[in-house]
């Protein structure tokens, strides 16, 4: 079924597209809803579209050799995804699951690749996102290598620093279950991180996002030059 134009207005990747081509995507794009703990995208797959997210949260994720679930990449409201199977016609390189209910829309491979590559803006948009994606990824796997948890979590939370207004954020906060996935340690492991950054004043939670008072405190133990244990 066909989607509202508007819709597609509002994604920072297409909004400097011609009505008219936005009015031919919204003809031939699809909506649909997953659930919490749902998959959108297999590993392994062959997407035939481009994917948004419109409503809720998505994450990327997937298993070591033990069968451990590891933790990519966030994907948030108004940012696309499986991208990179769509360029190169390889098989999706990860899995995308659902950690709210979420709302996609996809738009046909056949019909956005041209696209993209014809507009030097969208190509600029799209090389920018891979690379930033790319660095994600190293940070990522940086943060995995830290044999101190804590130092894992703090990491974490300071790749999300988002300063807003002079106080450092990390805004839509995960889930503590959420970070665990992302630093390779157990919920409990996460909560107790949290309970001794909260009883020091280092954090706080402000709505749906984690205010960070002392963001100093999370760079120094994020660098190991700091035991927030002493």
């Amino acid at each position: 079924m066909p989607i509202p134009s508007e819709i597609l207005v509002r994604l920072p990747l297409l909004s400097s597209l011609p009505k008219v081509t936005l009015d031919n995507m919204a003809q031939q794009a699809t909506e649909q809803v997953f659930a919490k703990r749902e998959v959108v995208l297999k590993k392994g797959g062959y997407p035939k579209a481009l994917c948004f997210l419109i409503e809720g949260r998505l994450q990327g994720v997937d298993f070591t050799s033990d069968a451990r679930e590891v933790g990519i990449f966030f994907i948030q409201p108004g940012d696309y995804f499986g991208e990179v199977a769509v360029i190169d016609s390889a098989p999706q390189p990860e899995y995308v699951t659902a950690v709210s209910r979420s709302r996609v829309v996809s738009i046909p491979k056949d019909l956005i690749k041209p696209i993209l590559f014809a507009s030097p803006r969208l190509a600029e948009a799209l090389c920018n996102s891979l690379a930033a994606r790319l660095r994600q990824t190293s940070a990522q796997r940086r943060i995995l290598g830290l044999a101190n948890p804590l130092q894992r979590v703090c990491a974490q939370l300071e790749l999300m620093f988002h300063l807003q207004n002079g106080v450092v954020r990390v805004r839509n906060a995960p889930t503590h279950q959420e970070l665990a996935i992302m630093v390779n340690a157990s919920r409990e492991t996460v909560s107790r991180v949290f309970q001794l950054l909260q009883g020091r004043g280092v954090v706080e939670r402000d709505g749906s996002d984690l205010r960070v008072d002392d963001p100093a405190f999370v760079n120094d133990v994020a660098a190991g030059r700091k035991d927030p244990q002493k």
